[in-house]
């Protein structure tokens, strides 16, 4: 405490200099009286350096963040922050990486610097984003945001298996810290504040045609891509299985009761669940950055819902002989729940968090559910799809119409997701 107090009077001699343009020359060392970069609330002789505009939506966006994470910057989220955040993701999707780098990225600067580009020599002579070096480069190229995540992404680049690897290891490896147990924990920060930033739009609808073993998703501009994915006797699931990036594909293999799930870059990856009989589902059960697959067992009207481990999450009885299972985020809270579409009352029944039932009548005799977030505002809602005229309805959050879209064809099987979010 005694440390913030006496950097706050330099702090404001300097902010003052610097909105005049004058900071220019790189502050000296603070050899003995260093402060903790990784501690939100630390305050320096020399404020922060700017990561580039600071717009009036960042405060907005800083306020929900504060309320979803969960690690170091929980409730101390800014609207430079935010800026700061968002100077990194800009560079990764400049260089056309996933946005798996970006989030590796900004983990290490949650840990480093808890998103500050920060121009005091606190550890030596490092400074910036990501504390880099000397060695890295000159002070002028660390404290620029654009260089100095290129920079971290080109040794990111020299780690073996960075995309597959653990976050935390992948961050330790590029910034050998004498801390490296410190960066996985804030991993799940790193990916909801890059998710929050890469604004991923409304849901979409798309179809699951089996004659072809093919996903005809809409993109949205209303454009067709085309995904060859399964085989005969498949069923559709779609999520984003790892947490970054847009919406995939899958499918459920009845035969041999495993969920064939596609990755950005095309590979498989291959989960067994359930047992024969079982209906195939897809949801954020946990409220982390990835979705993960379940079943409804008609049998017993059971939810079976898969942990990221390999467990059960979670055994939910819900619904009755005849209905179809759905997921959504009904709520808005942080979690996928479950629900049931009752063809013989056209009704949807969704469970909420608390356990309780909501009843939504919706659709006519023959319409097959979908859910979704449709207008990109959250929670998600509810639609049908109806095979004979191959129209989508999509629920608008006061119970009207939003969209009615054609798409697909005869024997289809309607899926949704987001399609095209990108980093």
């Amino acid at each position: 405490m005694n440390r913030t107090v006496r950097h706050h009077l330099a702090a404001v001699a300097a902010t003052t200099a610097l909105a005049a343009g004058l900071l220019t020359a790189a502050p000296a060392a603070l050899a003995d009286d260093r402060v903790d970069l990784s501690d939100p609330t630390a305050v320096t002789a020399v404020p922060d350096y700017s990561c580039g505009p600071v717009h009036d939506s960042d405060q907005t966006l800083a306020n929900q963040l504060n309320g979803t994470l969960t690690g170091t910057l929980r409730g101390y989220m800014t609207s430079y922050r935010v800026s700061c955040a968002r100077a990194i993701v800009k560079a990764v999707r400049a260089r056309g990486l996933s946005e798996r780098a970006a989030v590796i990225a900004v983990t290490t600067s949650i840990v480093e610097t808890t998103l500050r580009n920060n121009p005091n020599m606190e550890d030596h002579d490092s400074v910036g984003l990501f504390q880099q070096r000397a060695s890295w480069g000159s002070f002028e190229e660390r404290m620029d945001p654009a260089w100095a995540t290129n920079a971290f992404l080109k040794a990111m680049l020299e780690v073996s298996n960075w995309q597959t690897r653990p976050i935390g290891e992948v961050c330790q490896a590029v910034q050998n810290s004498a801390y490296p147990d410190r960066y996985q924990p804030q991993a799940a920060d790193g990916a909801r504040i890059v998710s929050a930033l890469s604004d991923p739009g409304p849901d979409n609808v798309g179809v699951y045609r089996p004659s072809t073993h093919e996903f005809h998703l809409r993109n949205d501009d209303g454009s067709l891509r085309k995904v060859g994915w399964g085989t005969v006797g498949d069923r559709p699931v779609s999520g984003n299985w790892d947490g970054v990036g847009p919406d995939n594909v899958g499918i459920y293999r009845p035969s041999t009761r495993e969920f064939h799930l596609r990755n950005d870059d095309g590979s498989l990856r291959k989960v067994g669940w359930g047992t024969v009989g079982d209906v195939p589902v897809s949801g954020n059960w946990d409220g982390g950055s990835a979705d993960n697959v379940g079943i409804w067992r008609p049998s017993t009207h059971q939810f079976h819902l898969r942990k990221d481990d390999g467990s059960l999450l979670a055994q939910i009885t819900w619904g009755d002989d005849g209905d179809i299972p759905v997921s959504g985020n009904w709520d808005g809270g942080h979690a996928d729940n479950v629900g049931v579409y009752r063809p013989s009352t056209r009704e949807f029944h969704l469970r909420m968090d608390d356990g309780s039932l909501r009843k939504v009548g919706y659709g006519t005799v023959g319409d097959l559910p979908v859910s979704g977030d449709w207008d990109g505002t959250g929670p998600e809602n509810l639609g049908v799809w109806r095979p004979g005229s191959h129209q989508f309805h999509l629920r608008a959050a006061d119970g009207s119409l939003l969209d009615q879209i054609t798409w697909g064809d005869d024997g289809d099987i309607p899926v949704s997701g987001n399609w095209d979010a990108r980093v």
